[in-house]
């Protein structure tokens, strides 16, 4: 957390929390909501300076319950998650990067839904894959240790019975089945965060 962010907690402690104002969408781009976008359900004007950018991604953290907010000075913007509370990117020289910049060094475990979508488990941080990416890693993706063609992996989706496995940086991950709806229950995390 930044140290203004900190002194401003200090000298305004009680300023009431901000709900709705902020998502993060499924392909990792802030988006901010005015009451507009918000009355029509829409998902916000993306954020685009790089400083805050830079600000909102060193102050992004959650609370006990499982909801993720921005830390804006003395106030908490809660986060509307479209899916979950990190994106992951594919970087040719990184491997992995979430959408804060930060490179993901192991992958302990993985989930991919029915629908296709895979989500990764790295140091606690629970990041959608963006689905622009996911093709390249389908080739790191094994069924009882051979590469996973599609039909292999269509058939592991419908509830085969094999391992399915995700090698990354010298590692293979197991791959779980998860349903799209209970993602945020079984991961622990609110999607939309209310008082």
């Amino acid at each position: 957390m930044d140290d203004i962010v900190k002194k401003a907690m200090a000298k305004w402690p009680d300023v009431p929390h901000c709900y709705g104002w902020l998502a993060l969408d499924a392909r990792g781009a802030w988006r901010m909501r005015d009451e507009r976008a918000q009355h029509l359900n829409l998902p916000g004007a993306k954020v685009v300076q790089t400083a805050l950018l830079g600000f909102i991604n060193r102050n992004y953290m959650a609370d006990e319950r499982g909801c993720w907010y921005f830390q804006n000075g003395p106030q908490r913007v809660f986060v509307n998650l479209e899916a979950t509370p990190f994106i992951a990117r594919t970087d040719p020289t990184q491997g992995l990067v979430l959408h804060t910049g930060e490179a993901v060094d192991t992958v302990e475990r993985a989930w991919m839904t029915e629908s296709g979508e895979l989500i990764v488990s790295s140091a606690g941080k629970i990041a959608q894959l963006d689905d622009r990416d996911v093709a390249q890693l389908m080739t790191a993706l094994e069924i009882d240790g051979n590469s996973a063609s599609d039909e292999a992996l269509m058939g592991w989706l419908e509830g085969g019975a094999d391992i399915l496995t995700l090698g990354y940086k010298g590692r293979a991950a197991p791959v779980e089945r998860i349903a799209r709806e209970q993602v945020a229950a079984q991961l622990h995390f609110v999607r939309m965060p209310a008082p």
